[in-house]
């Protein structure tokens, strides 16, 4: 049994590698770590505890699962994002004259994306579980035309994290369980974008021709995330858990392309650094069951994004001064509510709602690399018991997006950017499969 576990692991991994690296989602917190929850819009999803993705949402459910059992899901993200420029304007800092930025409007900027997640739990007895998730709880993927009106800003945006998260569950009595995780979190990042050909005139290349940089760094880092499961009775229970902040000392190159004659004695491959603050998370979930057919899920989730003040990049040699990119995203709440109905013991229908915020401060402080905004869910699910160790769950998730706009103004950080002026409009479609298997 034990052998043919650890052969599924390693075969379910190499499949894991070959998927995340196109992970995209709203913002770059990725809520969709498991499929079952998600036919519900993740209402419950700290007091559930239907499979292993209790280690993700609350490492206390694991004491819910009372057999070794190994699920693996992956969420098709099938995201889109159309900017419509609305009259964004440049500066030229030597004449202090405006002009009107050139460019198309970019395109659709989502990515369609394959997300997957795995987890394996062991019951050691009636008292202790333990348990591993794999998984990706942050990512983003924005990608616009290369002549678009905001390509001094972005081109191509894209973070990859891959998450490692051993968790242990402890039954203290009859009501109450604890659970500890760690996680161990490999982060990747890439951005590029268009360099303002004004920039090389100090130089004394005068041109028209726009330059271009690329940065890509990773690291790895460390947190841990813990949750209590307690069970008021046989038919309702609460759960309350916590993610720790992380932060990512991302380290890499920059290149560039395309850069006049005198210039690239200025603009030449460097080493950089950024500093990526994650935020902690903070989740309280009631689950209800009003009868053996019927249950009700709730769930208030907060992120504490108020950390993440601006991503600045630093440069080991050049001499162009750091790059900025003010952000001053805020704290945020998301709240769902789901129903399932289970007919018999073969059969699961889930439905749910759920209104996300954006930590988005202010139009002045989005950009389009992240041009996130408030969100809805509607959501729904089934799944199947083929017999009593092989189950699937499947789920479909329509995200309406608010509208969002865009304006900045071709001062300061954006002075050579330009004043990118214009809404997004865009939703989301998330279709989602797992499998579970009780060994």
């Amino acid at each position: 049994m034990f052998l043919s576990l650890f052969l599924s692991i390693g075969a379910i991994l190499t499949f894991f590698s070959l998927l995340v690296v196109n992970a995209y989602a709203a913002g770059i917190a990725i809520y969709e770590q498991g499929v079952s929850g998600l036919g519900n819009a993740y209402a419950g999803a700290a007091a559930s505890a239907e499979d292993g993705s209790t280690i993700f949402y609350n490492p206390a459910g694991l004491i819910k699962l009372n057999k070794p059992e190994a699920s693996f899901g992956a969420h098709v993200i099938i995201p889109n994002a159309n900017f419509k420029n609305t009259g964004s304007i440049g500066r030229n800092p030597i004449t202090n004259s405006t002009y009107s930025l050139s460019g198309n409007n970019g395109g659709d900027a989502g990515v369609t994306a394959v997300v997957p997640n795995l987890y394996v739990s062991m019951p050691v007895d009636e008292r202790l579980v333990v348990g591993l998730g794999v998984n990706s709880p942050f990512g983003l993927q924005t990608e616009y035309d290369k002549n678009w009106v905001g390509r001094y800003h972005a081109i191509k945006s894209k973070l990859i994290t891959i998450n490692f998260n051993p968790a242990v569950a402890y039954r203290v009595n009859s009501k109450l369980s604890l659970g500890l995780g760690l996680n161990f979190q490999w982060a990747e990042a890439e951005i590029n974008n268009a360099i303002n050909p004004i920039t090389f005139a100090k130089f004394g290349d005068f041109t028209t021709q726009d330059g271009f940089a690329k940065l890509k760094g990773d690291d790895v880092s460390f947190s841990w995330n813990i949750g209590f499961l307690y069970e008021l009775s046989e038919n309702t229970r609460l759960g309350v858990s916590y993610r720790a902040k992380m932060t990512h000392q991302l380290k890499g190159k920059i290149e560039f392309e395309n850069i006049p004659t005198n210039s690239t004695k200025i603009f030449k491959k460097d080493d950089v650094k950024a500093r990526l603050n994650l935020p902690p998370m903070l989740s309280v979930s009631g689950l209800h069951k009003i009868n053996k057919n019927w249950t009700v899920l709730a769930d208030v989730t907060w992120t504490g994004w108020s950390r993440f003040e601006e991503l600045r990049i630093k440069y080991d040699t050049l001499v162009i001064g750091d790059t900025v990119i003010t952000t001053k995203w805020k704290d945020c709440f998301r709240y769902s509510l789901g129903i399932s109905y289970q007919p018999n013991t073969k059969w699961i229908f889930r439905t749910g709602i759920a209104y996300d915020e954006t930590p988005i401060s202010s139009d002045k402080h989005r950009t389009p690399r992240i041009p996130d905004t408030d969100r809805f869910w509607v959501s729904f699910g089934v799944g199947y018991s083929y017999s009593e160790r092989l189950k699937f769950d499947l789920g479909y998730v329509h995200i309406f997006f608010k509208k969002s706009y865009i304006d900045k103004e071709p001062v300061g950080e954006d002075l050579l950017r330009g004043g990118l002026k214009g809404y997004y409009r865009g939703h989301v479609d998330i279709i989602s499969a797992q499998f579970r298997y009780a060994f």
